[in-house]
């Protein structure tokens, strides 16, 4: 059976042009951990949160291995990372100066097959295996609906150009950022790091929008 690339069979969600789109994102759910801190801190909240998703997503793909059988499974790439962001006193988007402020929902795109039963034998088997505390981990449905996106290239803390082309780019469309409870900024990492460098980063950034009445 061929392996499924979410990357590659939805190239639109993943993969778009360095110029900002508009786009109608479907209902998606995630395995997602919460936290606040700056994603910097090696002793922070964050770098355990990544641990404890890819133990939890890895377990899943690999479930066939351990003899369960899970209805409906079958072979793909494990999604990328995905990170929704916001800002600790409320306010709207994310202020890059102020990292500290950041509060986060990190995540990684579960197959369709995963069920809450399933995710929740996942969690037990990779605390089982990993010896991991994966209380804080949980099934996450988001619909962000109507957004805007384009590719950013370099590091993160050149994002702000890029969110100032897509913020010109929707006032000449006649619509505008609409950041509401789960519709956050959002990031989808295509490059690690801690491989690449800050200049040669891929990353999706996705607002959700509303028009301008």
């Amino acid at each position: 059976m061929q392996t499924f690339d979410y990357k590659k069979e939805y190239k639109d969600l993943y993969l778009p042009g360095k110029d900002p789109v508009l786009i109608q994102v479907p209902p998606m759910h995630f395995a997602a951990v919460e936290g606040e801190g700056n994603p910097n801190d090696p002793h922070g909240e964050y770098k355990t949160a990544l641990e404890l998703l890819y133990a939890i997503s890895y377990t899943l793909k690999m479930s066939y291995k351990s003899g369960q059988q899970i209805e409906g499974y079958y072979p793909y790439v494990v999604p990328p990372l995905e990170g929704l962001w916001r800002m600790a006193d409320g306010s709207p988007g994310v202020d890059y100066a102020n990292k500290s402020g950041f509060c986060w929902i990190s995540m990684i795109r579960l197959p369709e097959f995963v069920t809450p039963e399933v995710f929740d034998w996942a969690k037990e088997e990779a605390m089982r295996k990993k010896k991991l505390d994966t209380k804080k981990a949980y099934l996450f449905p988001l619909e962000e609906g109507l957004c805007v996106q384009c590719m950013h290239l370099g590091s993160y803390d050149e994002e702000p150009a890029t969110t100032a082309r897509m913020n010109q780019f929707l006032t000449d469309q006649g619509y505008r950022e609409d950041f509401t409870g789960q519709r956050m900024h959002h990031e989808i990492y295509l490059s690690d790091p801690r491989r690449a460098a800050p200049e040669r980063l891929k990353t999706v950034i996705r607002h959700p929008v509303a028009a301008i009445k």
